[in-house]
């Protein structure tokens, strides 16, 4: 994969928010982000496939639940530099003023 791929499957808003909070828990099953994201379960198992199949996350069996954690520590690490960084930017890109 490269950079501007990678950039594309992890730029969705949902995909972050799951991202981020893999970050925080490092392991969670579709109704743990859920109910921590507030959206409807279909939504959720779409983007986390996504993220699976770009290799982005990897899942585990756990009796009847799969459980979601990314898949190395680069990701991981990128993931934390992402939501620093962006915390120290005064102005965020938006759809109307993004270049």
């Amino acid at each position: 994969m490269n950079g501007p791929s990678l950039l594309k499957c992890i730029c969705d808003e949902t995909r972050f928010e799951i991202l981020e909070l893999l970050q925080k828990d490092k392991e969670l099953c579709v109704n743990d982000f859920v109910e921590k994201l507030n959206k409807d379960q279909p939504l959720v198992s779409h983007h986390l496939k996504t993220l699976k199949k770009c290799g982005i996350v990897k899942s585990r069996n756990q009796g009847k639940k799969a459980m979601y954690a990314i898949s190395s520590n680069q990701l991981s690490e990128l993931i934390s530099n992402v939501t620093k960084t962006s915390k120290k930017i005064p102005i965020l890109c938006t759809e109307d003023n993004c270049c």
